[in-house]
């Protein structure tokens, strides 16, 4: 089973490590596109057009600071760099060993400078999401989408993608059929919504819950039971996604 997963805007730089190695990189094939979107965003970031091509604010001015100076900037596992609800939930730092290990094969997260990178791939803390637009090259998805779905596969390897990704990331590439998606309802007076912090803080929930405890599945049914049997309330909404419901 491969998990994509979302990458989080707000990411901990770390303080000391090796620099960035392209080459040291899960996914091989999306290297060369990786160190076409490094250039321009390095670039980018050494003028006064960063910030409003980035779409940050005065506050994220050490962020293009850091942009600038990528290739020189400490690099460490991404499952480290990336934070924010997901990841907090998901609690890799709490995970024993073995579900660690699971994870390494396991999971693989989205990123609009790198594609995907698996949480033992070094990265450096970058700033770009993936709905910008970059000078000389156009936008980060129209970038990805020739190669994200290749590496996809080749990460897959046959077996089921759980595609956690959020509406920007799946348009950097998408998985191929078949691949399982996942919504969480919260249900609130006989009505059912989308509620962001609760859409991510569960599905960081549901994958640290599948890596501790070993969920292994073949289709989108076999992976409801699973998801039951540690006690979420699942229903199907199409052949390939499910619905995790919750009550407010």
């Amino acid at each position: 089973m491969l998990i994509l997963l979302p990458p989080s805007e707000g990411k901990t730089a770390p303080e000391s490590g090796p620099a960035l190695d392209l080459a040291g990189l899960s996914s091989p094939v999306l290297n060369r596109t990786r160190e076409q979107l490094l250039n321009a965003l390095v670039r980018l970031s050494s003028t006064k057009r960063a910030a409003g091509i980035l779409g940050l604010g005065p506050q994220q001015s050490a962020d293009i600071e850091r942009n600038a100076r990528l290739r020189a900037e400490p690099a460490a596992a991404a499952i480290d760099v990336y934070t924010g609800v997901l990841y907090g939930e998901l609690d890799w730092a709490g995970l024993d060993t073995a579900a660690q290990e699971r994870g390494r094969r396991t999971l693989a997260i989205a990123s609009a400078l790198f594609g995907l990178v698996r949480p033992h791939d070094r990265i450096p803390a970058y700033r770009m999401s993936g709905s910008v637009t970059l000078p000389r090259l156009g936008t980060v998805a129209s970038r990805w989408k020739p190669v994200v779905p290749r590496a996809i596969a080749e990460l897959a390897d046959g077996q089921l993608v759980v595609d956690l990704r959020s509406g920007t990331y799946v348009a950097l590439g998408a998985a191929a059929a078949g691949s399982v998606t996942m919504r969480v309802l919260t249900e609130a007076n006989g009505k059912r919504s989308i509620v962001s912090h609760s859409n991510k803080a569960t599905k960081g929930r549901i994958v640290g819950r599948m890596l501790a405890e070993d969920v292994e599945a073949k289709d989108v049914d076999s992976l409801a039971d699973a998801l039951r049997d540690l006690g979420w309330t699942i229903e199907s909404s199409g052949p390939t996604r499910l619905d995790v419901i919750l009550s407010a």
